[in-house]
């Protein structure tokens, strides 16, 4: 050996501690690791290559509680909000509130139907509780209902409609698919169900089953007025004159 090896060799010794056998090396996030701090109390940072974690946020609606309190006057008064589209989900809600309501008490239930669209075996579902119910229900038609949806709004007791509702008969638009028997037994279950809603509306309106269909198939849209000639709703809704209460 050297003497300028020999000179190196008793440098490393002695910044490295002697010849004793080395530390094993840092792991990757360890403290120690080249490039990482020895910071006491802190968390150790990332491994080299990972993405940062964004922090969840979570953010509250601010008019859930004021929603949730007007829902809660509503129901108190014996008012039921039906809007959007009727699904399987939305019937059990409102299946649940009617049935609520006419078990607390012998007062009518007033139903508002707004904007509302049903999916064909929400609509049956709904129709089915509305059957058995043994308070009347007055069902008001505010901004466009149409489809099945128009089967809810018959089976109440009472009809009427905002002046500016308007009223769509329509075929409901299903898509399935499967085996042969598998198709040809949901055609068939269809139109039973479709069957009971036309006759439904037939009932109620004082027209052929087959003409009920024929409008549905073409989309026969009707104003307030002509809904009440029609005979889907009995009424129109019109505001309290000075000194009267309005229709309830």
């Amino acid at each position: 050996m050297t003497h300028a090896a020999a000179r190196r060799v008793t440098a490393r010794a002695h910044v490295t501690g002697g010849p004793s056998r080395p530390a094993e090396p840092r792991r990757p996030g360890e403290p120690g690791w080249p490039g990482t701090p020895l910071t006491p109390d802190r968390p150790f940072p990332p491994s080299p290559g990972s993405a940062p974690m964004s922090p969840v946020r979570v953010w509250l609606d601010p008019d859930a509680d004021w929603k949730s309190k007007l829902y809660e006057r509503l129901l108190a008064q014996r008012i039921v909000l039906a809007s959007g589209i009727l699904d399987d989900e939305a019937a059990g809600r409102l299946s649940a509130q009617l049935l609520t309501l006419d078990a607390e008490g012998d007062q009518p239930i007033r139903l508002e139907l707004q904007n509302l669209r049903a999916e064909l075996p929400a609509a049956l579902t709904v129709m089915g509780i509305l059957e058995v119910l043994h308070v009347p229900v007055h069902g008001c038609v505010s901004g466009q209902i149409t489809g099945p949806a128009l089967g809810v709004l018959a089976s109440c007791t009472r009809r009427t409609g905002y002046p500016n509702a308007s009223f769509v008969l329509s075929e409901p638009r299903l898509e399935f698919g499967g085996t042969v028997t598998a198709l040809t037994a949901r055609e068939q279950q269809v139109t039973r169900m479709l069957d009971t809603l036309y006759f439904k509306l037939a009932d109620v309106t004082g027209r052929e089953v087959d003409e009920i269909r024929e409008d549905a198939r073409h989309g026969r849209s009707l104003t307030t007025a002509q809904a009440i000639g029609y005979g889907l709703i009995q009424a129109q809704e019109t505001g309290p004159r000075p000194g009267q209460a309005g229709p309830r």
